[in-house]
C-alpha cells in the first residue's frame, strides 16, 4: 500500500488518479497513525511553502513524513513536496522550517532573466543519474509539465538526478537511497510521467 499524505494540497486527487492507473493500491491519509505501516509514502504539493507545512504540523503528518523517509522505504515528493524536503524556504519571507532532511533553501527564479514567472508548462529534463531509478526507459531531454515559482538551491548537488533550464539552470529532481522528488508534476507529464510513477511504485513491491 502507497499512503498518499492527504493534507489538502491541490493536486492530490491527480496524483492519487495516476497512481492507480499505474496499478498501485493507494491510501489517503489524513493522520499519522497507518503511515508507518506503508510500503512507500508520496508526498504532494501545490501552492504556498509554508501552507503545506502548517496543514502538516496541524494533522501531525509533518514528523510522521520525516521519520518514513529515512526508513528505508520509497518516499517520492512532488513540487511543493520536493521543496518541503529542504530546510526553509524564501518564499513570502516564509518563517516555518522544512522537513530538513537535505540541506538547502528554495528560491526564488531571478527577475531580468527574459523568462514568466511563474513557470508554467511543459519543460525538459537532463537526466544526469541514469541508473536512478524512477528513470528506468525514461529518456534525457524528454518533456515534462511544470507549475512553480520557487525552487531548492541545493548545498549538495551529489543528490541531483536532473537539471532542467529556466533562465538559470536548476534541479529538477533528486535522488538519494530510498528517496526522490521532483519539481515537476509527474501526474501531468503524460507518458512520461506515468512511466515515472510506476517506476516508483514497483520500487515499493
Amino acid at each position: 500500500m502507497i499512503a498518499l499524505l492527504d493534507y489538502g494540497a491541490g493536486n492530490l486527487r491527480s496524483v492519487e488518479k495516476a497512481l492507480r492507473y499505474v496499478g498501485s493500491d493507494v491510501e489517503l491519509m489524513q493522520t499519522p497513525e497507518r503511515v508507518k505501516e506503508a510500503s512507500a509514502v508520496v508526498l504532494p504539493g501545490v501552492g504556498a511553502f509554508d501552507d503545506c507545512i502548517n496543514a502538516m504540523q496541524r494533522q501531525e503528518l509533518f514528523h510522521a513524513a520525516k521519520e518514513f523517509a529515512y526508513s528505508g522505504r520509497p518516499f517520492l515528493g512532488i513540487c511543493v513536496g520536493y521543496q518541503a524536503i529542504f530546510e526553509r524556504s524564501e518564499e513570502f519571507n516564509s518563517c516555518s522550517p522544512g522537513l530538513g532532511i537535505f540541506k538547502g533553501s528554495v528560491i526564488r527564479f531571478p527577475d531580468g532573466k527574459g523568462i514568466k514567472i511563474p513557470q508554467i508548462g511543459w519543460n525538459q529534463i537532463e537526466i544526469t543519474k541514469s541508473d536512478c531509478p524512477i528513470y528506468k526507459d525514461v529518456d534525457s531531454g524528454s518533456h515534462v509539465y511544470f507549475v512553480h515559482s520557487f525552487y531548492p538551491k541545493l548545498e549538495d548537488e551529489s543528490i541531483a538526478a536532473t537539471y532542467t533550464d529556466y533562465g538559470v539552470n536548476f534541479v529538477s529532481s533528486i535522488w538519494k537511497d530510498n528517496i526522490f522528488a521532483t519539481q515537476f508534476h509527474p501526474e501531468k507529464s503524460q507518458r512520461v510521467g506515468l512511466k515515472i510513477l510506476e517506476n516508483f511504485v514497483n520500487l515499493a513491491r
